[in-house]
């Protein structure tokens, strides 16, 4: 038992380490005022266009790959609904951004579920012991609710069902369709947000972007999504 903790604590540790290394070799290439520059995104949306036009299919299981790698390693999801969206457009972008959110959430939970799972107890037991019963009565149902209205950072939302016992297909195939509203929505803005770009040489003026209809219709979807998610949670959580 002693040894079985010691494996779990070394490949924990070598997570951390992991995701340490990736964040510091990403802002090692790219600073913020990089990723915040129009010039810099304009100039690798057509970098970005014309890998695509020369293999899409290649770079499709590519970006699906490396999403099911990034929800893994680092949990984030905001920044992959809009890469997505700029990418793919909207359609394809949803498919496969559900797909590799679904999947890398799903495999972080499992490794959560066999390492972390004590952790996770003592961290979060007392906070969410409200949720158990409602788990108990219908798995899935609960956990599509659950994805759907959100409000828990995305990393802490993939590894506290390891509190519930939330049996793995459920985990999966609720978040595939609990998460598909909202990463439409967010691939919708990526892809509006690709759009502006291809049109406008100099960067729009905050105004011109809001009074187009690539944004303020994904930005109203979000809105209604929040709204929507804050009445479910007041009446699914609060009975």
């Amino acid at each position: 038992m002693e040894k079985a903790k010691k494996i779990k604590i070394s490949l924990a540790l070598i997570y951390g380490v992991v995701i340490s290394l990736l964040l510091g070799a990403f802002f090692s290439k790219f600073s913020l005022n990089d990723l915040t520059s129009y010039e810099f995104i304009k100039s690798n949306r057509d970098y970005l266009t014309a890998i695509k036009e020369s293999n899409y299919f290649l770079v499709s299981i590519l970006f699906l790959i490396f999403t099911i790698i990034w929800v893994f390693l680092l949990g984030f999801a905001t920044p992959i609904f809009l890469l997505g969206g700029f990418i793919f457009g909207k359609w394809v972008g949803t498919l496969l951004v559900v797909f590799g959110l679904s999947t890398g959430a799903t495999i972080l939970y499992i490794f959560a579920n066999y390492f972390l799972k004590d952790l996770i107890k003592n961290k979060f037991s007392s906070r969410f012991s409200n949720l158990n019963e409602k788990f108990k009565q219908n798995e899935f149902s609960f956990f599509l609710i659950y994805r759907f209205v959100g409000g828990i950072p995305f990393f802490i939302s993939n590894i506290l069902p390891t509190l519930f016992n939330v049996k793995t297909r459920n985990f999966f195939w609720g978040s595939l369709i609990g998460m598909t509203p909202q990463v439409f929505v967010g691939t919708a803005l990526g892809s509006g947000i690709e759009k502006i770009i291809n049109k406008n040489e100099e960067a729009p003026t905050f105004l011109e972007l809001i009074a187009s209809s690539e944004i303020y219709i994904p930005v109203l979807g979000f809105i209604f999504l929040v709204i929507l998610g804050f009445f479910l949670k007041r009446f699914f959580y609060n009975n």
